[in-house]
């Protein structure tokens, strides 16, 4: 593996035949020379490649090897090249040791000994290699513990997650059996006690009127298991993406206005009243069940939160859009809670024990979203809401 990593030599020398002959001695397939006539030159082919050993004559016109070694030193992407002085003068000069004080790790004098600079070559490319190598494998180690450090982020959201949806899935089961067994208790009494009229021949307690009434009873209970199982269907139509949306041309104040007329039941049970503010028609390309789901889902929380107060209903356009508006004056919605009741299974207010399964507004926001338009609450505690629903005009769905 070692010898895989390439390994790039300098040596510097004025003298062409010099360069030749060390050349010569130190060069091998797995190494790349590169020679230079002076300092100057020297310099730029240090800060174009890496080295794993210079070797620089010491005796050169302009810039001396010292002072080539000393500008090396003091250079970032120089300062730890292996640097060995050659040099032809005696040994009574004393260069040796300033060789070393100019940071040298080693000193050859001319003529050179063959084996020597082989040896000492040899040397420092096998560092070098050992140095390279064992870089990649530490730069290696750091990019598998940062791998490691983003898998192990993943696994713990993920494991999050997974928690989220087991708590929903629990929460979610809870509110289920809670509101199914509602309306069949009621069927199941009501059923218990025709029976029971029945075995003692009662058939005082099937009168014309009594009938009415019992058929009613039922019907209510009917409506409020379908609209259970309708929402739990619509989630599970988001889920898989196949939430259809079928639009046609339709008056949205029609719509509004006629839903207010059925709600007349609810809104008498709620001790309520409902006023509605109409500009005149506003039509568009929507999906007239669809946004009668909507709007019927903020009717159904206005009574159910309003505390008994007047609803106010507002139909208009503004800016290219049909908006819809439901105020009511009743309890109202805290800031935290307003971030949440458009997810899943979360009801309007904590504090306040409500029906259903806690997805109307988020089915109703998923397709206001398939319409290209938007819905949202403003509201204070003890202030009421308002929620606004807006609608392209222009663009069909």
């Amino acid at each position: 593996m070692l010898s895989t990593v390439q390994a790039k030599l300098l040596i510097v020398d004025d003298l062409p035949e010099n360069l030749l002959a060390l050349e010569a001695l130190i060069k091998r397939e797995d190494r790349q020379v590169f020679k230079a006539l002076s300092a100057d030159d020297a310099l730029s082919l240090l800060l174009e490649h890496e080295f794993a050993i210079a070797i620089l004559d010491v005796q050169m016109p302009g810039m001396n090897g010292f002072e080539l070694a000393e500008l090396m030193r003091g250079t970032e992407k120089t300062k730890n090249i292996p640097i060995v002085f050659v040099s032809a003068a005696g040994r009574e000069l004393n260069y040796a040791f300033k060789g070393y004080e100019s940071g040298a790790v080693d000193f050859l004098h001319k003529p050179l000994d063959i084996h020597a600079v082989k040896s000492k070559v040899n040397v420092f490319v096998d560092l070098y290699r050992q140095s390279k190598a064992m870089k990649l494998q530490v730069e290696a180690l750091e990019l598998s513990r940062r791998e490691q450090e983003l898998l192990l982020t993943r696994l713990q959201a993920t494991q999050a997650e997974l928690e989220q949806a087991v708590r929903m899935r629990d929460d979610f089961m809870s509110i289920v059996a809670h509101e199914v067994r509602t309306p069949l208790n009621g069927l199941i009494l009501e059923t218990q006690l025709r029976k029971m009229h029945l075995a003692r021949d009662n058939a005082a307690a099937f009168t014309l009127d009594k009938m009415h009434a019992m058929v009613d009873r039922d019907e209510r209970q009917i409506k409020s298991l379908i609209r259970l199982i309708e929402d739990m269907l619509d989630v599970s139509r988001i889920r898989t993406g196949k939430l259809s949306i079928r639009p046609a041309r339709f008056d949205l104040t029609e719509l509004v206005r006629n839903l207010l007329e059925n709600f007349a039941p609810q809104v008498a049970a709620a001790e309520s009243s409902m006023q509605l503010e109409a500009e005149g028609p506003v039509e568009g390309n929507w999906d007239e069940f669809r946004i009668e789901q909507v709007v019927s889902n903020l009717l159904t929380n206005a009574l159910r939160y309003g505390a008994k107060s007047p609803v106010e209903v507002r139909v208009y356009t503004e800016h290219g859009e049909a908006c819809v508006e439901v105020r009511d004056h009743g309890i109202g919605i805290s800031e935290d809670n307003q971030k949440r009741i458009f997810q899943q299974f979360e009801r309007v207010s904590a504090s306040h024990v409500a029906a259903g399964l806690g997805l109307g507004l988020f089915i109703s926001e998923q397709i206001v979203a398939a319409h290209g338009g938007s819905i949202e609450v403003q509201s204070q505690i003890g202030e009421g809401a308002l929620f606004r629903v807006c609608l392209p005009i222009g663009n069909s769905v």
